[in-house]
Protein backbone atom coordinates (compact mmCIF):
# COMPACT_ATOMS: atom_id res chain seq x y z
CA UNK A 1 0.00 0.00 0.00
CA UNK A 2 1.68 3.31 -0.92
CA UNK A 3 2.03 5.65 1.70
CA UNK A 4 1.30 9.53 0.82
CA UNK A 5 3.02 12.37 2.07
CA UNK A 6 0.77 14.65 4.42
CA UNK A 7 3.27 17.09 5.04
CA UNK A 8 3.37 20.71 4.44
CA UNK A 9 2.59 21.42 0.49
CA UNK A 10 3.87 25.08 -1.17
CA UNK A 11 1.07 26.22 -3.34
CA UNK A 12 1.62 26.04 -6.94
CA UNK A 13 -2.14 27.90 -7.90
CA UNK A 14 -2.20 31.53 -9.03
CA UNK A 15 -1.95 34.02 -6.12
CA UNK A 16 -4.40 37.52 -6.24
CA UNK A 17 -2.92 40.86 -5.31
CA UNK A 18 -3.54 41.81 -1.72
CA UNK A 19 -6.36 44.70 -1.60
CA UNK A 20 -9.18 42.68 -4.73
CA UNK A 21 -10.55 40.58 -2.63
CA UNK A 22 -13.65 42.79 -2.49
CA UNK A 23 -13.83 41.71 -5.90
CA UNK A 24 -14.72 38.48 -5.69
CA UNK A 25 -17.60 39.24 -3.34
CA UNK A 26 -18.52 42.12 -5.22
CA UNK A 27 -18.64 39.84 -8.83
CA UNK A 28 -20.68 36.92 -6.88
CA UNK A 29 -23.48 39.22 -5.87
CA UNK A 30 -23.71 40.59 -8.96
CA UNK A 31 -23.91 37.24 -11.34
CA UNK A 32 -25.85 36.08 -8.16
CA UNK A 33 -29.12 38.94 -9.23
CA UNK A 34 -28.08 38.80 -12.72
CA UNK A 35 -30.18 34.64 -12.46
CA UNK A 36 -32.83 35.63 -11.45
CA UNK A 37 -35.59 36.84 -13.88
CA UNK A 38 -37.77 38.57 -11.77
CA UNK A 39 -34.79 41.49 -11.41
CA UNK A 40 -33.76 41.55 -14.81
CA UNK A 41 -37.18 42.22 -15.31
CA UNK A 42 -36.61 45.10 -12.64
CA UNK A 43 -34.39 46.57 -14.34
CA UNK A 44 -35.83 46.48 -17.67
CA UNK A 45 -38.91 48.57 -16.02
CA UNK A 46 -36.50 50.78 -14.86
CA UNK A 47 -34.93 51.43 -18.43
CA UNK A 48 -38.55 52.36 -19.83
CA UNK A 49 -38.33 55.72 -18.52
CA UNK A 50 -35.25 56.48 -20.71
CA UNK A 51 -36.97 55.04 -23.91
CA UNK A 52 -39.88 57.59 -23.49
CA UNK A 53 -37.68 60.05 -22.81
CA UNK A 54 -35.37 59.35 -26.24
CA UNK A 55 -38.87 59.66 -28.08
CA UNK A 56 -39.44 62.75 -26.99
CA UNK A 57 -35.90 64.27 -28.02
CA UNK A 58 -35.83 62.28 -31.20
CA UNK A 59 -39.66 64.06 -31.98
CA UNK A 60 -38.39 67.31 -30.56
CA UNK A 61 -35.39 66.99 -32.86
CA UNK A 62 -37.79 65.96 -36.09
CA UNK A 63 -40.65 67.96 -35.99
CA UNK A 64 -40.00 71.80 -35.07
CA UNK A 65 -43.59 72.63 -33.98
CA UNK A 66 -43.08 69.97 -30.40
CA UNK A 67 -39.50 71.48 -30.36
CA UNK A 68 -41.34 74.33 -27.78
CA UNK A 69 -43.15 71.88 -25.64
CA UNK A 70 -40.87 68.77 -26.23
CA UNK A 71 -37.31 70.10 -26.46
CA UNK A 72 -34.62 69.36 -24.43
CA UNK A 73 -33.75 71.33 -21.07
CA UNK A 74 -31.92 71.08 -18.24
CA UNK A 75 -35.35 70.43 -16.09
CA UNK A 76 -35.66 67.84 -18.25
CA UNK A 77 -32.70 66.09 -17.11
CA UNK A 78 -33.15 66.49 -13.55
CA UNK A 79 -37.17 65.45 -13.92
CA UNK A 80 -35.54 61.87 -16.00
CA UNK A 81 -33.04 61.22 -12.56
CA UNK A 82 -35.88 62.09 -10.01
CA UNK A 83 -38.01 59.81 -11.31
CA UNK A 84 -35.80 57.49 -11.43
CA UNK A 85 -35.73 57.04 -7.70
CA UNK A 86 -38.69 55.15 -7.71
CA UNK A 87 -36.52 52.35 -9.63
CA UNK A 88 -33.35 53.00 -7.00
CA UNK A 89 -35.65 52.42 -3.97
CA UNK A 90 -37.02 49.55 -5.29
CA UNK A 91 -33.83 47.95 -6.57
CA UNK A 92 -32.13 49.11 -3.31
CA UNK A 93 -35.06 47.40 -1.38
CA UNK A 94 -34.56 43.46 -4.03
CA UNK A 95 -30.60 43.80 -3.52
CA UNK A 96 -29.50 45.30 -0.48
CA UNK A 97 -32.42 44.15 2.13
CA UNK A 98 -30.50 40.55 2.01
CA UNK A 99 -26.50 41.69 1.67
CA UNK A 100 -25.44 41.72 5.19
CA UNK A 101 -28.62 40.33 6.63
CA UNK A 102 -28.68 36.99 4.92
CA UNK A 103 -25.17 36.48 5.87
CA UNK A 104 -25.71 37.54 9.57
CA UNK A 105 -28.82 34.64 9.60
CA UNK A 106 -26.80 32.08 8.47
CA UNK A 107 -23.60 32.83 10.33
CA UNK A 108 -21.60 33.26 7.01
CA UNK A 109 -19.79 36.85 8.55
CA UNK A 110 -17.36 34.03 10.57
CA UNK A 111 -16.41 32.27 7.67
CA UNK A 112 -15.84 36.01 5.76
CA UNK A 113 -14.13 37.11 7.91
CA UNK A 114 -11.71 33.93 9.06
CA UNK A 115 -10.42 34.31 5.32
CA UNK A 116 -7.26 36.49 4.48
CA UNK A 117 -10.58 39.45 4.43
CA UNK A 118 -11.04 42.35 6.11
CA UNK A 119 -13.95 44.24 7.59
CA UNK A 120 -13.16 47.35 5.01
CA UNK A 121 -13.49 44.16 2.13
CA UNK A 122 -16.72 43.02 2.96
CA UNK A 123 -18.58 46.69 3.11
CA UNK A 124 -16.62 47.54 -0.10
CA UNK A 125 -17.82 44.18 -2.02
CA UNK A 126 -20.69 44.30 -0.24
CA UNK A 127 -21.69 48.07 -1.16
CA UNK A 128 -20.08 47.65 -4.88
CA UNK A 129 -22.91 45.12 -5.51
CA UNK A 130 -25.61 47.54 -5.07
CA UNK A 131 -23.94 50.68 -6.38
CA UNK A 132 -23.19 48.77 -9.90
CA UNK A 133 -27.22 48.19 -10.70
CA UNK A 134 -28.09 51.42 -8.69
CA UNK A 135 -25.22 53.42 -11.31
CA UNK A 136 -26.81 51.61 -14.29
CA UNK A 137 -30.76 52.77 -13.32
CA UNK A 138 -28.98 56.80 -12.75
CA UNK A 139 -25.97 57.99 -14.07
CA UNK A 140 -25.60 55.57 -16.85
CA UNK A 141 -29.36 56.19 -18.82
CA UNK A 142 -28.61 60.15 -17.84
CA UNK A 143 -25.31 60.45 -19.92
CA UNK A 144 -26.70 58.22 -22.50
CA UNK A 145 -29.82 60.54 -23.08
CA UNK A 146 -27.80 63.75 -22.51
CA UNK A 147 -25.68 62.42 -26.08
CA UNK A 148 -28.73 60.80 -27.56
CA UNK A 149 -29.70 64.39 -27.57
CA UNK A 150 -26.47 65.43 -29.09
CA UNK A 151 -26.92 63.15 -31.82
CA UNK A 152 -30.44 63.84 -33.06
CA UNK A 153 -29.48 67.79 -32.96
CA UNK A 154 -26.84 66.66 -35.22
CA UNK A 155 -24.70 69.87 -33.31
CA UNK A 156 -23.77 70.84 -30.29
CA UNK A 157 -25.89 74.06 -29.51
CA UNK A 158 -27.38 72.22 -26.25
CA UNK A 159 -24.40 71.05 -24.70
CA UNK A 160 -22.85 74.41 -25.03
CA UNK A 161 -25.61 76.27 -23.74
CA UNK A 162 -25.41 73.33 -20.81
CA UNK A 163 -21.77 72.13 -20.41
CA UNK A 164 -22.44 71.62 -16.35
CA UNK A 165 -25.17 69.08 -17.35
CA UNK A 166 -22.58 66.08 -17.08
CA UNK A 167 -20.65 67.20 -14.03
CA UNK A 168 -24.67 67.61 -12.69
CA UNK A 169 -25.75 64.28 -13.69
CA UNK A 170 -23.13 62.79 -12.15
CA UNK A 171 -23.08 64.63 -9.08
CA UNK A 172 -26.53 64.10 -8.23
CA UNK A 173 -26.23 60.51 -8.73
CA UNK A 174 -23.59 59.80 -7.07
CA UNK A 175 -25.23 61.55 -4.23
CA UNK A 176 -28.58 60.02 -4.57
CA UNK A 177 -26.97 56.43 -5.14
CA UNK A 178 -24.34 56.54 -2.28
CA UNK A 179 -27.18 57.63 0.41
CA UNK A 180 -29.59 54.71 -0.48
CA UNK A 181 -26.94 52.21 -0.36
CA UNK A 182 -24.98 53.40 2.38
CA UNK A 183 -28.02 53.32 4.38
CA UNK A 184 -29.77 49.91 3.11
CA UNK A 185 -26.59 48.48 4.02
CA UNK A 186 -26.22 49.75 7.54
CA UNK A 187 -29.96 48.63 8.03
CA UNK A 188 -29.22 45.38 6.82
CA UNK A 189 -26.32 45.25 9.28
CA UNK A 190 -28.92 45.70 12.10
CA UNK A 191 -31.13 42.28 11.32
CA UNK A 192 -31.28 38.43 10.49
CA UNK A 193 -34.11 39.57 8.16
CA UNK A 194 -34.12 40.72 5.03
CA UNK A 195 -37.55 41.19 5.02
CA UNK A 196 -37.48 43.53 8.10
CA UNK A 197 -34.69 45.38 6.39
CA UNK A 198 -36.42 46.14 3.70
CA UNK A 199 -39.69 47.76 6.31
CA UNK A 200 -36.91 49.48 7.82
CA UNK A 201 -35.66 51.05 4.35
CA UNK A 202 -39.47 51.59 3.11
CA UNK A 203 -40.04 53.24 6.70
CA UNK A 204 -37.03 55.58 6.03
CA UNK A 205 -38.37 56.44 2.69
CA UNK A 206 -41.72 57.37 3.35
CA UNK A 207 -42.49 57.67 7.08
CA UNK A 208 -39.87 60.53 6.95
CA UNK A 209 -41.55 61.98 4.19
CA UNK A 210 -45.44 61.93 5.46
CA UNK A 211 -43.71 63.30 8.58
CA UNK A 212 -41.92 66.18 7.05
CA UNK A 213 -45.03 67.41 5.11
CA UNK A 214 -47.15 67.23 8.09
CA UNK A 215 -44.67 69.41 10.13
CA UNK A 216 -44.39 71.53 6.76
CA UNK A 217 -48.07 72.17 6.80
CA UNK A 218 -48.64 72.28 11.00
CA UNK A 219 -46.20 75.20 11.51
CA UNK A 220 -45.72 76.49 7.79
CA UNK A 221 -41.59 76.01 8.09
CA UNK A 222 -39.40 74.47 6.15
CA UNK A 223 -37.13 73.60 9.09
CA UNK A 224 -38.17 70.19 9.16
CA UNK A 225 -36.37 69.13 5.60
CA UNK A 226 -33.90 67.15 7.84
CA UNK A 227 -35.85 64.56 8.75
CA UNK A 228 -36.65 63.62 5.55
CA UNK A 229 -33.63 62.00 2.91
CA UNK A 230 -36.30 62.03 -0.07
CA UNK A 231 -37.04 66.05 0.30
CA UNK A 232 -33.06 66.46 1.23
CA UNK A 233 -32.25 64.99 -2.22
CA UNK A 234 -34.49 67.10 -4.27
CA UNK A 235 -33.18 70.17 -2.66
CA UNK A 236 -29.57 69.31 -3.74
CA UNK A 237 -31.02 68.22 -7.24
CA UNK A 238 -32.80 72.05 -7.69
CA UNK A 239 -29.35 73.59 -6.33
CA UNK A 240 -26.92 71.25 -8.52
CA UNK A 241 -29.15 71.50 -11.71
CA UNK A 242 -29.68 75.52 -11.16
CA UNK A 243 -33.66 75.06 -10.79
CA UNK A 244 -35.09 78.04 -8.94
CA UNK A 245 -35.85 75.92 -5.87
CA UNK A 246 -35.11 75.89 -1.90
CA UNK A 247 -32.88 78.70 -0.34
CA UNK A 248 -29.13 78.89 0.25
CA UNK A 249 -29.22 77.73 4.01
CA UNK A 250 -31.82 74.77 3.25
CA UNK A 251 -29.31 73.53 0.80
CA UNK A 252 -26.64 73.45 3.02
CA UNK A 253 -28.93 72.05 5.63
CA UNK A 254 -29.67 68.79 2.72
CA UNK A 255 -25.58 68.80 2.78
CA UNK A 256 -25.34 68.41 6.19
CA UNK A 257 -27.91 65.88 6.21
CA UNK A 258 -26.32 63.39 3.76
CA UNK A 259 -22.73 64.13 5.49
CA UNK A 260 -24.72 62.56 8.19
CA UNK A 261 -26.49 59.81 6.83
CA UNK A 262 -23.23 58.46 5.18
CA UNK A 263 -21.22 59.06 8.49
CA UNK A 264 -23.89 57.51 10.62
CA UNK A 265 -24.07 54.19 8.17
CA UNK A 266 -20.15 53.52 8.13
CA UNK A 267 -20.29 53.93 11.80
CA UNK A 268 -22.85 51.34 12.53
CA UNK A 269 -20.85 49.07 9.86
CA UNK A 270 -18.09 49.22 11.86
CA UNK A 271 -19.83 48.46 14.77
CA UNK A 272 -22.17 45.36 13.16
CA UNK A 273 -19.71 44.12 11.07
CA UNK A 274 -17.24 42.41 13.03
CA UNK A 275 -15.58 38.76 13.02
CA UNK A 276 -16.02 36.46 16.02
CA UNK A 277 -13.13 35.55 18.18
CA UNK A 278 -11.84 32.07 19.55
CA UNK A 279 -10.34 32.38 22.70
CA UNK A 280 -8.62 28.97 23.19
Amino acid sequence: MPIHDQGYRRYAGRREAHGRTWLVIARAGIMERLRERKFLGLLLVAWLPFLVRSVQLYIASNYAQTAQFLGPTPALFKEFLQQQGIFVFFITMYVGSGLIANDRRANALQIYLSKPLTRVDYVVGKLTTLLVFLIGVTWLPGILLLLIQMMFAGNLTFLKANLYLFPAITAYAAVAVLVASFCMLALSSLSKSRRFVAVMYAGLIFFTAAMYQALRGITGSQAWLFISPGDVLDVIADRIFRSAGESAAQFWVALVVVALLLGGSVFVLERRVRGVEVVT
